[in-house]
């Protein structure tokens, strides 16, 4: 069955914060906030694009590094600052023609449930709470911070059959 979802994926939207950080948040004295993002992560969305499935970050929180984050990958749906995240994705479906079964969203706490359980592949982290992971086709076993994201792409890259075609230059 997971399979089988991953095999329609065209749309991955992904929560910022404790999928693609670490889920802490740390402020200087001055009050800017740092993030840090895993560069794993970074390649495996890269990789995920290349193979043609459509990259989108859906966050509740507003963040200067999170655009910079998205315009070093080349993503170009984000939606920050989100108080209705189902909203944004059924917004992003519109606007790519796409059925909710050919759209995953990877989320971590409860706010993200209701985009989870409107799309064809939900996926969470360890991390999450139990209602959270109990609602998820599919919980990683790497940590939301530490390649989770990159995990969730090559599942989906696999069922696919993508991703060898993506590892291949590597192999040369």
């Amino acid at each position: 069955m997971l399979s089988s979802r991953s095999k329609l994926i065209r749309l991955v939207a992904f929560d910022v914060d404790g999928v693609m950080t670490d889920g802490g948040l740390y402020y200087s004295d001055s009050g800017e906030e740092f993030k840090r993002f895993n560069s794993l992560d970074g390649h495996g969305l890269k990789m995920l694009k290349a193979s043609g499935v459509e990259i989108a970050i859906i966050t509740g929180r507003t963040s200067r590094c999170v655009e910079a984050r998205a315009k070093n990958l080349g993503i170009e749906h984000v939606y920050q600052g989100v108080e209705r995240k189902l909203d944004a994705m059924v917004d992003l479906l519109n606007k790519l023609k796409l059925s909710r079964d050919a759209a995953a969203y990877m989320g971590d706490d409860v706010v993200d449930l209701c985009v989870m359980r409107h799309v064809g592949l939900s996926i969470s982290v360890p991390e999450s709470p139990q209602l959270v992971r109990e609602h998820s086709d599919y919980v990683t076993q790497r940590g939301g911070g530490h390649g989770a994201v990159r995990e969730a792409c090559e599942l989906i890259m696999s069922a696919q059959g993508t991703l060898d075609a993506q590892l291949a230059p590597y192999l040369k």
